[in-house]
This record gives C-alpha cells, structure tokens and sequence, in this order.
C-alpha cells in the first residue's frame, strides 16, 4: 500500500489511456498538488508513462480496462482491479475520466469506501452519438448504471457542454444538484501569440485522432469539392495519429493513400499543433462523435484561427454561428464546403472570427478557470 504520512488529501485521477491524462489533465494535476493534494494517475501505462513519473505522479498500471472491451468477464475483471486499487492506495477523491472509468470507478469507490468521488464525462461517446444497433442495445442498460451511481451521497459530475446537461438530467435522471458544468480542460491563452499570422497558402486544418466520426472523409470530401471549383489558394491538411484500439479507426494504408492523391495531405501526429494552428486560415471539425468539447477548436480559438464545424453539442459550445466560426448541419459536405469556401475568400471575416474566437477562450476556456472549477468540485466531493 502507498502510505501518506502527512494530512494531505489524496487525490487519484483514472483514465484509460495515459496520452489522453498528458493531453488534457496534467495542467490540473500540477495545479492539484500545488493547492495541496497529493495526486495519484491509474491509467494503461503506455508511451507517456514518463512523463507522469518524471512529473513526480505516481503511476498505476491499469491492465484489466480498455476503451472497447465488451466482454462481460473482462468488464468485471476491470472493476475488481480498481477495487484492489482503491484498497491499496486509499484515495480521498477520485477523478474518473470517461463512460468506463465514471461506471466502473464509481462502482469500485462504494465498495471501498472512497470519501469523494468526481466523475468527468468529456462527451457521452459512442454509445449515446452512434447510431448503430450495438449502441442501440447498450443505451438502455447504460442510462440505468448512470443513474445509479451518479446519484449517491458525495459524487460529483462534470459534464463539459449544456447539451450533455440536458441529457443527464431530462433524459438520465441525474439530479441537477449532481451535476457541475466545466467547459473543457482548458488552454492557456499565452501560449498562442497575437496578432494571428496565417502563412501563404492559406492552410485549413482538421487535427483529430483519424476515426471515422471525426468527419475526416467528409472532410477529404469537401476539399475534393473545392478543388474541382477551382480552389487553389489553400492546402487541406489532416493532423494526428492513428487510434488502432478503436474500431473506427481509419487504417494507416488509407491514410497514406491521401498523401497520393493531391486533394488533402496526412502529416500525422505533430508535437507543434499549437504552433500549425498559429499560422492557419481555417480549423475544421465536421465530427458527429459524441465529445464533451473537443479541445483543439478551444485550441484553434485561442490561436485565432476561423473555425468551421458540424452543428453538434460540444462543438456548438465554443463555436458561435456567425461570430468566431460557422456551423453545418451535420453530413451536408456541400454546405460544408461553400462554408470553407466563403471563409477563404474573405480574409477580413476570418481575421474579425479570429479575434471574436480569442476573446471567447480568454472569458470562458481559459485553463485557470477551468482548474479553479475543478478545484473547488473536488472539495465539494469530500465536504459533508
């Protein structure tokens, strides 16, 4: 058992993937153990277990979890490994991070007797955005377990967008007292310089992981369109890696192929996104996945970049129709494209879009604010 000799409260985030912990959660770890926590990550251990121990985190191997194990006995499996590390580290609060971690973890705390319990859906995800027969059959039994834990003495919830708020609440049950509306994990603004610079040719980014709800065919469609209407003053460019543990992923031999065919080029995962972003016209995400906000339009409004994207939640959370970017409706690639199209041609809109989007993130997305929100969730968990 990891002892804590001292007073402090100790707080363990649980998290599948330890990429995503160092993408959207390591500012609010630090930020944790500077107001005094002691903080603990259980994630599968991965390419950035180094990271969180040289960030002096304890690590903890979560082994029995994955995103897309449906398997009845794996599934219990999974909840008897966070049992058995709840009662060897003893955590005051636990931050779950996602559908799994939020069912399971939630369970694994009230058998062990964990005092707080912080749930974080970023997005309902597949099971509530898919309209698959699998999702489908889930849905049911899934709002049932939601309601259940989510609904005990001292847990919290943190859902990321007003649409998710709604669905928690009116289609759920989730008691509104239950539920705390944090947009996002946040940026820090002062990372993006202004003014905004955009590079010749104009560049239009869609930086996603490469599954198939993040709209990426319906990007390469639209860019395929534009192209044919004479668009030359602009490059479409795919940013990100593959995601093999998802089943929609996109396979590496297609995306290699999009680097053949002249219409949209795959550079694959970058460590300088934020810089891209600082020199590109336009950010698109035509997602229909169910996300909470997805962290790179925060990023591309930080920047000051244009955005375009589908009509859905989360996306319709930082993007104002009209004011700092345009919104679709959801599968329509030829609105899609004259949206892109209308932005390209008009260098004055996307630069009015680009400050509009800026000052958004400074009121609403900065990451002070959200860790500050957080912060005082987590003292709720454990307050009487």
């Amino acid at each position: 058992m990891l002892k804590n000799p001292s007073n402090q409260q100790r707080l363990m985030f649980v998290v599948t993937e330890d990429w995503y912990f160092v993408s959207h959660r390591l500012p609010l770890a630090r930020a944790a153990r500077d107001a005094g926590y002691e903080v603990l990550v259980a994630t599968r251990l991965g390419d950035k277990a180094e990271v969180i121990r040289r960030e002096g985190f304890p690590a903890i191997d979560l082994t029995k979890m994955w995103r897309t194990g449906r398997n009845p006995f794996s599934e219990l499996n999974a909840i008897a490994e966070l049992v058995g590390i709840y009662r060897a580290h003893r955590p005051d609060i636990v931050h779950h991070i996602a559908m799994k971690p939020v069912l399971y973890g939630s369970i694994a705390a009230r058998i062990t007797g964990v005092r707080g319990i912080v749930n974080n859906l970023a997005g309902l995800g597949f099971v509530f955005s898919s309209r698959s027969l699998k999702a489908a059959l889930l849905r049911p039994a899934i709002r049932r377990l939601l309601a259940m834990v989510l609904n005990r003495p001292r847990t919290l919830t943190i859902v990321q967008n007003s649409d998710d708020a709604r669905v928690m609440t009116k289609a759920i049950g989730v008691a509104p007292a239950r539920l705390r509306l944090i947009k996002g994990s946040g940026v820090d603004p002062s990372h993006y310089p202004v003014p905004h610079q955009e590079e010749a040719p104009l560049l239009v980014v869609l930086a996603s992981r490469m599954i198939r709800d993040k709209g990426i065919a319906d990007f390469v469609a639209a860019a395929a369109q534009l192209r044919r209407n004479g668009e030359t003053n602009a490059r479409f460019v795919l940013l990100g890696a593959p995601d093999p543990g998802n089943p929609r992923a996109i396979p590496q031999a297609e995306l290699d192929d999009y680097n053949r065919d002249d219409v949209v080029a795959w550079w694959g995962h970058r460590d300088d996104i934020g810089g891209i972003l600082a020199r590109s016209a336009i950010v698109c995400l035509p997602t229909t996945y169910g996300e909470g906000i997805p962290k790179v339009l925060i990023e591309a409004a930080a920047a000051g970049c244009a955005i375009v994207a589908y009509d859905v939640a989360g996306c319709r959370e930082i993007v104002a129709d009209g004011d700092n970017g345009l919104l679709v409706r959801p599968g329509d690639i030829a609105g899609l494209a004259a949206a892109l199209a209308s932005l390209l041609a008009n260098p004055a809109r996307r630069a009015a879009m680009g400050q509009h989007g800026r000052a958004r993130v400074e009121a609403e997305f900065a990451q002070d604010r959200i860790v500050a929100q957080t912060l005082a969730t987590y003292a709720e968990s454990v307050t009487p």
